[in-house]
């Protein structure tokens, strides 16, 4: 899927795309298209497409790291729906949003394991203009295309010299057997430094905690 820009011959239709009811979709001309990812629909309906694609850009017009979205009935043909999670003035993602991790909804019963429930959450990076630092935020939608902000998932490190203290970003969630659920993460830490951390969510609670692994190798014989 390439950047959607309205002087290309071979995507001018992108321009005149329409919803259901023929209201224009509004599609702003894109910089770039990158870190995808991809969902199956909860209705899976091949006719409103059965996958939905996440993926960072910056719309030309305004210059703005954004999240967009586009539709697919088979996972390899996608029908671009427009930027659904943009900058918002005075929040901690006003400079920017991108790298997303998006889940269907689910509850977890004991002796039942994960069920699924209706919407999707979207777990994604956000960078604040007040302090240029970036920040796991969150937000949760009914359809996978509306979204509503939820606030910070996941803030940068509270001491001073800890590893992730200069900016946390690029989410991976996983469910876990249980109940509880884990996020993998990039950390910026003093000097630029960058690693991979794990965070932490316990069955029936809405805080990420930090998780300390400790690596022990195998001695070689």
């Amino acid at each position: 899927m390439n950047p959607y820009v309205k002087d290309d011959p071979n995507l001018v239709d992108i321009g005149i795309m329409t919803d259901d009811d023929g209201t224009p979709v509004p599609i702003r001309e894109e910089l770039y298209c990158a870190w995808p990812d991809v969902v199956v629909k909860q209705d899976n309906d091949e006719e409103q497409g059965g996958f939905l694609m996440y993926y960072s850009t910056m719309t030309k017009d305004d210059k703005q790291k954004s999240i967009a979205y586009a539709t697919s009935s088979d996972g390899f043909r996608w029908y671009k729906g427009g930027v659904c999670v943009e900058p918002e003035a005075g929040t901690l993602d006003s400079d920017g949003c991108a790298r997303c991790s998006v889940v269907r909804n689910a509850v977890f019963v004991e002796g039942n394991g994960w069920l699924e429930s209706e919407g999707y959450t979207m777990y994604y990076e956000g960078v604040s203009n007040s302090d240029s630092k970036h920040r796991i935020m969150v937000a949760e939608s009914p359809d996978g295309m509306a979204w509503t902000k939820k606030g910070v998932a996941l803030d940068i490190g509270d001491e001073d010299g800890s590893w992730d203290n200069s900016g946390v970003g690029s989410p991976h969630i996983l469910r876990l057997d249980d109940g509880s659920q884990r996020m993998y993460y990039t950390g910026q830490g003093p000097n630029q430094s960058t690693a991979i951390g794990v965070a932490n969510l316990p069955k029936g609670d809405k805080i990420w905690q930090r998780e300390q692994a400790t690596i022990t190798f195998a001695e070689v014989v």
